[in-house]
């Protein structure tokens, strides 16, 4: 557990790092554009000729790198304002980036055809499952069962391209169908599985990663089918088993855990800050 809460440490020094560094070259801006600007502008409000503003401004950032710095100065102030902007500028460029992304998979994903995605087979950004809760074996209910969707998804949203879920798909490409697990539900059909899902995701990976998760719904042989588009991920998933958290990753057609150490390396590469 120690472990854990060190990665999780780590991970967070990084994205300081990087707005630390967002705020000092908005300081920067702040003090050798800003403060001469202004400088320039109040100059020539109370001048009778009026001076090429490059020329000003520049000969203004050589005093002020020589170490010149005028009394009354305001460039504390303009370093402050530029610091904020230089945080602003790199959230909303975070922001902005993640939701370019997200649309980028989507529309990659929905110009694929379903039967041809299942002919393709299950690979690194593509698994099949045959049910939600239904134990098939058993036929019964088996809420156990919701884990290994669960697993499967923390993967994806722990991978650099996300990838996509079927339910309702056997192993080898058979539709299944959502009939069964319909029956386990309160509202038996597409809106109640849906809520179902998300449901779960929030209770279980986290309530902020259900919007990586888009949910559509398909009929094949007149059995409908589940899909689910997963998006990258901008900060480690974990899933509590045991009250263990743990790491899970996509490795071929496969998802497994990492122990602490695979971990670690995993998360330092996967969202390393530059």
């Amino acid at each position: 557990m120690k472990r854990f809460f060190l990665l999780i440490l780590s991970l967070w020094q990084q994205q300081l790092k990087l707005y630390i560094v967002a705020a000092l070259i908005g300081a920067i801006i702040g003090v050798l554009v800003l403060a001469p600007s202004y400088d320039y502008v109040d100059s020539q409000l109370h001048a009778d000729n009026t001076a090429s503003s490059i020329d000003y401004v520049s000969g203004q950032i050589k005093e002020l790198l020589m170490g010149n710095i005028p009394k009354n100065s305001l460039i504390p102030f303009y370093a402050e304002i530029g610091a904020m902007l230089g945080l602003f500028t790199i959230g909303i460029y975070s922001f902005l980036h993640k939701r370019l992304m997200r649309i980028e998979l989507l529309k990659m994903e929905l110009n694929k055809d379903i039967p041809s995605i299942i002919q393709q087979g299950e690979g690194p950004f593509l698994e099949f499952k045959s049910t939600f809760r239904w134990d098939m074996e058993q036929s019964r209910t088996n809420r156990l069962l919701e884990g290994v969707i669960l697993k499967s998804l923390a993967g994806f949203l722990n991978s650099k391209h996300g990838g996509t879920l079927l339910i309702g798909v056997a192993d080898d490409g058979e539709i299944i169908g959502l009939e069964n697990d319909y029956q386990t539900l309160k509202k038996q059909n597409q809106d109640g599985f849906e809520q179902t899902i998300m449901t779960a995701i929030a209770a279980n990976i986290g309530a902020d990663l259900c919007s990586h998760v888009s949910v559509l719904f398909h009929v094949i042989d007149n059995k409908d089918i589940c899909r689910l588009i997963v998006s990258p991920s901008a900060r480690p998933v974990f899933l509590t088993q045991g009250n263990t958290p743990k790491l899970y990753v996509r490795t071929g057609g496969a998802t497994r855990d990492l122990n602490i150490q695979e971990a670690l390396e995993f998360a330092s590469m996967r969202w390393k800050r530059t």
